[in-house]
């Protein structure tokens, strides 16, 4: 089968990049590998590219993704409307670190269904595995350059968020991407996965704890209330749960789970969840989140919202049980 790129957004793209000397690269908050993987690797490419250019890639960093390379610190007022080009996420309200950013217009490369997010140009595609691979199909097919890092970074994120190309969100045109990625940037791919799957022996009690204390009700919906004390006591940063959901994809008493983790200092809660049936993302975009179907999350304020949250993705796992019966 023939692999069709859609080459005239992706010459819009890369035009767009082209006419901007300063550009702004942000992504959603609570970032994942391939959030941040995406980022990174786009804002290489276009410094590789176009050196005189100021890029920036902004947010809050995550320790344990440092390894990708760092963020960029920018004073906002010394720049002069750039580009904004947001990554791997649908709404405005999800966008981390561009407060009192004043910019020229948006470019939107997601693939999340679309929101509220507006780009001049803008490329979503729900059927894609991954934000990195949309920009490895970018650099790929346009005059972007690539170097090791950008190409480590890529398949990083594509593997991350495709669950090692086993979730639904994996296609015939996830394993085309990266087939040409490997071939361009012959990298060593399988020492990579020490870095998604290496952790420290604390993290795996943390596991332990989340498994034991992993509540699961009449609906096959689950949940645990993760606070500030037990990140501590575990010594796991705030992004860990998140990223550790995905370890809970092939539990037959599971429909749908859910990690609260007490963000102490927001004043919030930060929500996962995930799905091996019932469509959560609609669910979660009533209490300020949004995503995919089958994988999304949210940010809450109170525990009552929490609790009424639970309820309602249990609601939905009861609704899907009577329906398959």
């Amino acid at each position: 089968m023939i692999i069709i790129i859609n080459k005239s957004i992706l010459n819009k793209i890369y035009k767009t990049i082209k006419k901007y000397d300063e550009i702004v690269i942000a992504r959603h908050v609570g970032p994942d590998p391939d959030a941040v993987a995406s980022q990174i690797a786009l804002r290489d490419s276009i410094l590789l590219t176009f050196p005189s250019k100021k890029v920036y890639a902004v947010g809050l960093g995550v320790s344990k993704f440092k390894t990708y390379g760092l963020l960029d610190h920018v004073d906002y007022s010394t720049l002069n409307n750039p580009l904004l080009i947001v990554l791997d996420v649908p709404n405005m309200a999800r966008i981390d670190g561009i407060e009192n950013l004043q910019y020229q217009e948006i470019l939107k490369i997601d693939h999340h269904p679309k929101e509220d997010i507006k780009g001049v140009v803008e490329w979503v595609d729900e059927k894609k595995s991954s934000t990195c691979q949309m920009v490895c199909e970018l650099i790929l097919n346009t005059r972007l350059k690539l170097n090791t890092k950008i190409a480590e970074n890529l398949f990083l994120g594509i593997v991350s968020d495709s669950e090692r190309f086993s979730l639904k969100n994996t296609t015939y045109e996830t394993f085309d991407t990266v087939k040409n990625l490997l071939k361009v940037s012959k990298i060593d791919f399988t020492s990579l996965y020490d870095i998604l799957y290496t952790r420290p022996f604390i993290e795996y009690k943390f596991i332990a704890f989340i498994t034991n204390n992993l509540v699961i009700d009449e609906n096959k919906m689950g949940y645990i209330k993760i606070s500030d004390k037990d990140l501590k006591e575990y010594n796991v940063d705030l992004a860990t749960p998140s990223n550790l959901i995905n370890n809970y994809n092939f539990i037959n008493e599971l429909l749908v789970w859910t990690f609260i983790t007490e963000d102490v200092k927001n004043k919030q809660y930060k929500i996962s969840i995930r799905s091996r049936g019932p469509i959560i993302n609609k669910i979660a975009s009533n209490y300020n989140g949004g995503g995919h179907k089958f994988a999304c999350g949210a940010r809450i304020n109170t525990m009552e919202e929490v609790d009424n949250l639970l309820k309602d993705l249990s609601k939905a796992c009861k609704f899907y049980e009577n329906k398959e019966l």
